[in-house]
């Protein structure tokens, strides 16, 4: 099979389940936070800053990309490619990949939030890995589909790091319910992650499991909201909204 053939293939195998990639890293990151040397107290706030940062501007670009986006089209599919027509203004025409940047953004949140430079390396690394793959079957999937549209458009926008030089503002208004109706899962994996890396890391630090009580209590809110989104999402249309996946 010829490597660009094989790479299509493992990029459609792991776009099927990239929802499992936050596992990945709560494993790995388990031997890093028990080797970890323990920051002061204002290196911690540093470092806690700047994972928190990072994580709320990878949601806000996902917030953005979601709300903006119609039904049927790149990046907003779950299982397989589709497209119903190519993606090319609001963040589109600034960045081809908008929302594995914003997943990049948030899962090196938590890696930083490990206070461990090798973690935060390594899960760089790995995210690149894993998601060059996805991102070159999918642009495989649009140029098949779109041919020299594609093209002409993805030479001029960057695949990762955006660039607004090209800035085209979408005539998509920005829908809440989408995000709603969308992100909760998301949110919910990341509150997760972070309480995660919390829990171990006073584990390995006291020999007991920690019972933060701000922790608990931002967990349990998160996994209320959660369970009311996914109930409003699945047993009435109070967040259906016409052309929007």
């Amino acid at each position: 099979m010829a490597l660009v053939n094989s790479w299509e293939n493992q990029g459609n195998f792991l776009f099927k389940y990239r929802g499992q990639f936050p596992v990945i890293l709560f494993v790995l990151a388990v031997p890093f936070l028990y080797y970890s040397n323990q920051p002061s107290s204002f290196e911690k706030q540093v470092w806690n800053y700047i994972a928190l940062s990072g994580s709320v501007i990878g949601f806000l670009i996902r917030f953005y990309t979601i709300g903006t986006t119609p039904k049927g089209t790149s990046g907003r599919n779950t299982k397989e490619q589709i497209a119903d027509y190519l993606n090319s203004t609001g963040i589109y025409s600034a960045v081809r990949h908008p929302l594995y940047l914003g997943n990049f953004l948030i899962w090196t949140g938590i890696a930083i939030f490990t206070y461990n430079i090798y973690f935060i390396v390594i899960m760089n690394l790995l995210f690149w890995i894993y998601y060059e793959r996805i991102m070159f079957a999918e642009e495989r999937f649009l140029e098949r589909k779109f041919g020299e549209e594609y093209i002409i458009w993805s030479k001029s926008i960057p695949a990762f790091f955006p660039s607004f030089k090209n800035y085209t503002k979408t005539i998509i208004p920005f829908s809440v319910k989408s995000v709603l109706r969308r992100e909760y899962a998301g949110v919910l994996s990341t509150v997760i992650g972070f309480v995660f890396v919390e829990v171990v890391r006073e584990f390995f630090k006291n020999k007991e499991i920690s019972d933060s009580p701000f922790y608990r209590n931002i967990l349990i809110t998160t996994i209320i909201v959660v369970l009311l989104l996914r109930t409003l999402k699945h047993y009435t249309t109070i967040l259906d909204e016409k052309d929007r996946s």
